[in-house]
């Protein structure tokens, strides 16, 4: 019986998405794929950067220690690099012994159609277009933004932040506050307070992850969550309730009413933060790890 990993969290990652690639990925866009193969070959053994993505994934890697006959989380990484040029991305790797035996290297094409072979639950890369495809899917998936680690900030706790509406939860509400305006959106969500909201890109992710802190103690989880919304009274009775019958666990919520999100999420210590918008990204990406979930093709949000 082959290896399941239908009920783990299941992480993808792109190598630029895990490590510090940006000058490689120059090399590739000034000087061509030939002159960037040499150079992965030529520096085989030089240690790659830690990446935007690193924190989050060593800090999930860490909570495998408290299930050594039943992995909780695996990683695995989906790269447009191919066979060759992958040797200097698994020497780091293993230099900084993350736990990650599972990789995909399809020489430059699109990496996206083998996330659900693989069972992934949140897919993460700094391909634009792979992170779309994946979307465009079902599958969750954001587009890790540059951010520069200036410590060590590994914990024994992952911290990961979510935005609700066109995140966690559907675009509807978005789309009516975008297209009528706030009074309308207003209305709407008090009209709609017990009827629970759909499901968004992210809400899937936020129950495997429930899966895993009910496992815990309350007081012992090793994932701790946050909600940090735009909303604010009264729109957030209606999310209150829809996580309510979802039956998922949000340890923090913050409905911040047009603050600017970048300190509450700073000081929630975030590993990363998923938003939609640019607005937010901008800021909280210069002092968290980022990442900017994008609508589906066909979603209205694209033409407003």
């Amino acid at each position: 019986m082959g290896y399941d990993l239908e009920k783990k969290l299941v992480i993808a990652i792109s190598s630029r998405a895990l490590f510090n690639l940006e000058d490689e990925n120059k090399i590739f866009e000034d000087k061509g794929v030939d002159a960037y193969y040499k150079h992965q070959i030529e520096n085989e053994d030089i240690l790659i950067d830690k990446g935007t993505g690193f924190r989050l994934v060593k800090n999930l890697l860490r909570i495998n220690d408290d299930f050594p006959k039943d992995k909780q989380v695996e990683v695995i990484i989906m790269s447009r690099n191919n066979a060759a040029t992958s040797l200097r991305i698994t020497k780091s790797i293993e230099k900084y012994e993350l736990d990650i035996a599972r990789s995909a290297w399809s020489g430059g094409n699109d990496i996206s159609k083998y996330l659900k072979p693989f069972k992934v639950d949140l897919f993460l890369s700094a391909n634009e277009t792979d992170v779309q495809n994946a979307i465009n899917e079902g599958i969750a998936a954001a587009r890790i933004l540059p951010y520069v680690e200036n410590f060590n900030e590994i914990s024994n706790q992952v911290k990961i932040a979510f935005d609700g509406d066109a995140v966690l939860f559907s675009e509807e509400s978005e789309i009516i506050y975008k297209t009528q305006g706030l009074e309308a959106f207003l209305e709407y969500e008090k009209e709609n307070a017990n009827n629970a909201m759909q499901s968004g890109p992210f809400a899937q992710l936020l129950r495997v992850i429930s899966n895993i802190q009910s496992k815990y103690p309350e007081e012992q989880t090793p994932i701790r969550t946050a909600l940090i919304t735009a909303r604010n009274s009264p729109a957030h009775e209606r999310v209150i309730r829809t996580l309510n019958q979802w039956d998922v666990r949000l340890d923090e919520s913050f409905f911040l009413g047009g603050v600017d999100k970048y300190e509450v999420v700073k000081a929630f210590g975030a590993d990363i933060f998923f938003d939609d918008q640019d607005v937010h990204l901008e800021t909280t990406s210069k002092t968290t790890p980022s990442a900017k979930v994008p609508y589906p093709e066909e979603s209205m949000l694209n033409r407003i």
